[in-house]
């Protein structure tokens, strides 16, 4: 766990080595877009979330074709938007389609400037070496930074631990530490192609800020049947994580959230042990992550054109 303090409701930890004071829930943007939330909804979660202690942000560029970021953008006014740690995500893998996006959150957003951008889908191993060509998207985010359009840059996947070790991998040979890594963090994940047994050592090694997702995996892991929403943010809140983002649809999920943080001791090395035997052999095919075991979660995949030119592309761009 990241060094934490508690106020209130909610208990504050550290990003990293940002030295920014973080909520240990986040509020995931996907879900203020979905069918089933309108807008007076969305506005009434971010805000009561606010109001109640969470001051972590989640979003990307691409969620519900740009609804999640425009009902965020609206939550965050009349005083709402300094009591924030605001975060989103681009997919463009090229400098030109990176800072397309990224001007669109900005927009979106209604914000001068977003706290923390991340690279969003890293789920192939090509996405490090088109990020960081020539011309490629981490070129933009440095650019924005040095504008003053963001303040820290990171990167999200679900896919595979390798593939992130390849990210941060290739990040250092380029001179450059990522401020904030985003993975999925739970209870099946113990389990399979972990990520927490995998890539959190090298996180907490280099001071990077731990932001865990999927802790539920969208309800997946509830439908084995065997833990408990409670004990997976429990399980979440263990680990050195900086911050666990939760999607939020209904009020009384909010609550469960605060419910959970409210609840939450570290654990014994005994309770730890306990907990993992509950999922280990439902856990050990994939089954209930499907975003590492399929392609439905894999917003990219269906839409390449969000990645923008491929690097042949761009050197014919350069050459011509």
């Amino acid at each position: 766990m990241a060094n934490s303090d508690t106020r209130a409701e909610m208990t504050y930890r550290t990003l990293g080595r940002t030295g920014e004071r973080v909520s240990a829930i986040g509020l995931g943007g996907w879900h203020l877009g979905l069918p089933q939330v309108d807008e007076k909804l969305a506005l009434r979660l971010v805000r009561t979330a606010i109001d109640r202690g969470i001051n972590f942000m989640d979003n990307c560029w691409d969620y519900n074709e740009g609804l999640s970021e425009l009902r965020m953008g609206k939550a965050l006014q009349e005083g709402y938007r300094h009591k924030v740690f605001l975060m989103t995500k681009i997919d463009g893998r090229s400098k030109k389609e990176a800072a397309r996006q990224l001007e669109h959150s900005l927009e979106r957003l209604q914000t001068d400037c977003i706290d923390l951008v991340q690279h969003h889908e890293i789920l192939r191993f090509e996405d490090p070496d088109r990020i960081f060509r020539e011309g490629g998207a981490q070129e933009a985010l440095l650019e924005a930074k040095q504008a003053g359009k963001l303040r820290y840059i990171g990167f999200t996947g679900h896919k595979d631990p390798r593939i992130h070790l390849a990210m941060l991998e290739l990040a250092r040979e380029r001179g450059f530490t990522f401020d904030a890594v985003q993975l999925p963090l739970n209870l099946m994940d113990a389990h399979f192609r972990s990520f927490a047994k995998l890539v959190v050592p090298e996180l907490v090694k280099d001071g990077i800020g731990v932001l865990a997702m999927k802790t539920l995996a969208n309800g997946a892991i509830l439908r084995s049947k065997t833990v408990t929403p409670i004990e997976c943010l429990h399980y979440a809140l263990n680990l050195p994580t900086s911050v666990v983002i939760t999607g939020v649809d209904r009020m009384d999920i909010l609550d469960q959230a605060f419910e959970a943080v409210r609840t939450f001791k570290p654990f014994t090395d005994e309770q730890l042990q306990a907990l993992l035997a509950k999922t280990r052999t439902a856990a050990l095919r994939g089954e209930f992550e499907p975003f590492k075991t399929s392609s439905i979660y894999d917003g990219t995949a269906t839409n390449p054109q969000w990645l923008g030119e491929e690097p042949e592309e761009l050197q014919a761009q350069m050459q011509a």
